[in-house]
């Protein structure tokens, strides 16, 4: 699966996320033609070389919940939120999440939600939220079961996430429309 987008704020950045049954299947992949002629075309066109993140997923997905999509008519709003916590915090985010994943992505707006851990750093995480409508949205920040997450937020983390990693996504390459 794969899906492309670029920030709302800032247009030239770009966001490819994939998603592979594992490494193997990256590593296979990435010696193909398609994979080959993508990575030359990466070297020729962009200013900077791509920063990729590996990630583990801590509430998985099934393939089926990941391959759900927003409907034509919908106004959606995607959301990618970098968390950076002090260290000893980790395992208190993880369990707060835990126990409010199952409600948020029950939520009626919600289409996607995803809290992964960044490989190679304990301290570091990422949220893919992918919301039926920016109305969606704000119901999700008033959601009361979001009120141990922000509290962790506000007091638990290396900077503060809404003004350093919070990112809009406006997707150009979507998957299909239900």
């Amino acid at each position: 699966m794969a899906e492309a987008f670029y920030e709302q704020e800032k247009p030239t950045i770009l966001w490819l996320i994939e998603r592979w049954n594992g490494k193997k299947q990256l590593e296979d992949f990435s010696k193909k033609t398609q994979a080959k002629a993508l990575q030359s075309l990466t070297e020729k066109a962009l200013k900077t070389a791509p920063k990729i993140y590996y990630v583990k997923d801590l509430e998985p997905l099934t393939k089926e919940q990941w391959r759900k999509t927003s409907k034509k008519e919908d106004d959606q709003l995607v959301i990618m939120l970098f968390v950076d916590g002090k260290k000893g915090t980790e395992q208190h985010f993880k369990d707060t999440y835990h126990i409010a994943m199952p409600q948020f992505r029950s939520e009626p707006g919600v289409v996607t939600y995803q809290l992964s851990e960044i490989e190679g750093d304990q301290t570091q995480f990422v949220t893919y939220e992918k919301f039926r409508s920016n109305d969606a949205f704000q119901y999700h920040l008033n959601f009361p079961p979001i009120k141990p997450v922000i509290e962790y937020l506000e007091t638990n983390i290396k900077k503060p996430p809404f003004q350093n990693g919070l990112h809009n996504l406006i997707e150009f390459a979507p998957m299909t429309r239900e």
